[in-house]
């Protein structure tokens, strides 16, 4: 139900908001905020970011018209309120939910999300894209991209800002600086931005600027230009992006609505001929206090109670994987000083702000730069150091390169923890780790594992700290484990052997990764029907158990791979080595069980692993079905 809302009610669409005075955007504001504030409550969410931008996207879509005018959210952290303010309001609270909103822009949910976004720092080369096509199509308009001062400072961001310089192209870049990225914001551009807005010649010359820079255009004509693009930059900050090609305007304060409006509606009215920076400054988490003091302003919250700020915690007796890894490598690191960890700009979420604490000096943060974590990981192995770089899954995909050029071709024993394996919930397919396994499994050389549990987990982490000769790694899912317990750090796998969990005669079930709780109880409910059934955990998609799995094949009539990933990966490489090995010409029955050939939207876990046909019901019927089959499909059969 509706609160009693003074304006916010009657705004549907940002047409609406452009019906109101500039003194009532205030009031306007604040109803945004107060209903990100309960619905965040009630769905857990992206809070502090979308607290930070509320009177900035009360004002860009007020002297901006969207959606003609482009509005791309970098990220999209941040991108709740302008979600409330563009047709959305009535389903916010269905926010991260199976069949509700997105928790990030998409372009399939809203005219007014023109790029989807859930990775940082793509706002600006999009916004480049885009207000280039406008051009060549003749079409009016304005790009807007928002982006974070966390986000600016990966090398994509400068790689876009460097092109749109260069393109004589307008479009507007606003830089919301709000300090606080996820974790603290590291290197020599927040330094920069910094130093800036602390220095006292910013803030005592600031007027002193404004009646030069006056002096100035008055007594000339020809070079007053040169000379306010000078004195702007010297004591604003401006030099870098002046440098780039860019129109620097600011720093000013994200919060203040009348100031907003004047810059913003001079830069769309402004007939420049390139790109436009502007400089806002905000606070993460603004208006809400618990938010403000908490120490990651409530980035990202599960259901909490608004009088209280207390968040709702899943309970469990089971550790979550990712402190099961951060334990883990912190006893190893106390044995060799040779353990470093590595993480591009997520500590807490990859456990790397424990291993911190106990190594400062040992532990790095890079900052939203993961081709630089890998490159620089494999640096250090160089020289005998045993570099773990710990990065979610589907963020390891921009670093691709790096992994096959900088590490796989040149055999480096680089060890990546890969967190968030398999679907990850909430944060839906732009989250997901469905690609790991596939692409690297096609690089020679590499040791690659997936963990059945927490204690598995464990082996692995203590097997790669041996493993000096090669690459390797080790997927593990988010949340927690399932309650085993965990081994001391001198257990050891040998490598490329799997293990038999339980012996049948019938069907072989082949996990590899997470999915082995599932395979068991189907296991259970095949034995019960009478159909023997042994279940295998692989450990290793690369090198192969290549014994275990064709010794499998010649003693059962059914063999089915299972695995948290997409083609090409586990199954592939197991149905390649059958072929060869020529047990296909045996006629065993073989199936394949991976993640369908699409992007799951966000759901449970439980239920997105249904809808992915990876549950333990759907693996049992899979057997069934396969033991029925004698369907031969003539090879000149032709398939719609």
């Amino acid at each position: 139900m509706s609160k009693n809302y003074k304006f916010l009610n009657d705004i549907k669409f940002p047409a609406d908001i452009r019906k109101l005075s500039q003194s009532e955007l205030k009031v306007l504001a604040q109803e945004v905020r107060d209903e990100l504030i309960d619905a965040v409550s009630e769905t857990g969410g992206h809070l502090g970011a979308g607290l930070g931008v509320v009177e900035l996207t009360v004002v860009l879509h007020y002297i901006f018209n969207t959606p003609n005018d482009k509005l791309i959210w970098d990220v999209g952290h941040q991108a709740y309120p302008h979600k409330i303010l563009t047709g959305r309001k009535d389903r916010i609270r269905t926010l991260r939910k199976g069949g509700g909103l997105s928790g990030f822009t998409k372009r399939a949910e809203s005219e007014y999300d023109p790029f989807g976004a859930a990775h940082s720092s793509t706002s600006i080369s999009s916004a480049l894209g885009i207000a280039v096509a406008n051009k060549l199509s003749n079409k009016t308009g304005n790009v807007i991209a928002v982006i974070g001062d966390g986000a600016i400072s990966a090398g994509m961001a400068y790689e876009a800002m460097n092109n749109a310089g260069s393109s004589k192209t307008k479009m507007i870049v606003i830089l919301n600086d709000n300090d606080m990225s996820i974790a603290k914001p590291v290197g020599a551009m927040r330094a920069y931005l910094a130093k800036i807005l602390s220095g006292k010649l910013y803030f005592s010359f600031r007027e002193t600027i404004k009646l030069i820079v006056s002096a100035f255009s008055k007594r000339f004509t020809k070079g007053a230009g040169k000379a306010e693009d000078f004195l702007r930059s010297a004591m604003t900050g401006g030099t870098l992006f002046n440098s780039m090609g860019f129109y620097y305007i600011g720093p000013i304060d994200g919060h203040d609505i009348d100031a907003l409006i004047s810059v913003l509606k001079n830069a769309k009215e402004i007939n420049y001929d390139g790109p436009i920076m502007i400089h806002i400054k905000t606070e993460k988490g603004k208006g809400y206090k618990f938010a403000e003091k908490s120490t990651d302003k409530f980035h990202g919250v599960s259901k909490f109670n608004i009088n209280t700020g207390v968040q709702e915690k899943a309970k469990s007796n089971a550790p979550s994987y990712t402190k099961v890894f951060a334990n883990t490598l912190i006893k190893h690191a106390e044995k060799d000083s040779k353990v470093v960890g590595i993480t591009a700009a997520m500590p807490s979420g990859t456990g790397m702000d424990l291993f911190g604490e106990k190594f400062p000096s040992r532990m790095f943060d890079v900052g939203i730069a993961e081709q630089h974590a890998v490159t620089f990981a494999a640096g250090l192995s160089t020289e005998g150091y045993k570099p773990f770089a710990a990065i979610y899954s589907t963020f390891l995909q921009r670093a691709y390169d790096q992994v096959v050029h900088d590490v796989a071709i040149q055999n480096l024993p680089v060890r990546f923890a890969i967190d968030r394996a398999g679907l990850v919930g909430a944060d839906g397919p732009t989250h997901a780790g469905s690609f790991d396994t596939t692409y690297l499994s096609t690089l020679p050389n590499f040791v690659v594992m997936a963990a059945s549990d927490e204690a598995e987990l464990v082996r692995m982490i203590n097997t790669s700290i041996d493993i000096n000769d090669r690459p390797s790694a080790f997927r593990y899912p988010r949340g927690n484990g399932i309650g085993v317990e965990l081994p001391s750090i001198s257990e050891i796998l040998e490598i490329g052997k799997g293990e038999i969990i339980k012996e049948g005669k019938k069907v072989a079930l082949l996990s590899f990764g997470g999915r082995l709780q599932e395979c068991l109880k189907a296991a259970k409910e095949l034995d019960n029907k009478g159909i023997s059934t042994t279940v295998v955990d692989a450990k290793f998609a690369k090198p192969l158990d290549q014994k275990l799995i064709i010794d499998i094949c010649l003693n059962h009539e059914v063999l089915i791979t299972i695995e948290e990933g997409s083609i090409g990966g586990f199954g592939s490489h197991v149905f390649q080595m059958l072929s060869e090995r020529g047990i296909f010409d045996k006629g065993l029955k073989i199936r394949s069980m991976i993640l369908p050939d699409l992007f799951i939207d966000q759901d449970t876990p439980e239920n997105m692993y249904k809808i992915a046909g990876l549950d333990a019901k759907t693996i049992e019927q899979k057997a069934i079905d396969a033991l029925k089959s004698n369907i031969v499909i003539p090879i000149n059969k032709k398939f719609s």
